[in-house]
């Protein structure tokens, strides 16, 4: 994964100017710190890229496929 510093990787709405989710990755930060998802309410998640690909592989798994379809 390559590091961005302070540039988000990627923003989770983009349709608003309300403080979308977005994704960081700091490669400053320690490892198991590195990856960051902010939210749109100033909270944030911090993780290793380890758990972030873990994350991501679940994902296009399908495994998170139900709770997503709950969310709506």
């Amino acid at each position: 994964m390559h590091g961005t510093g302070t540039d988000p990787i990627a923003t989770f709405c983009g349709n608003c100017n309300c403080g979308c989710p977005q994704l960081f990755v700091d490669p400053a930060a320690p490892a198991e710190k590195r990856v960051r998802i902010t939210d749109d309410f100033g909270q944030q998640v911090q993780m290793s890229e380890e758990q972030f690909r873990d994350l991501v592989a679940q994902a296009k798994s399908g495994a998170l496929d139900d709770l997503a379809a709950s969310a709506v």
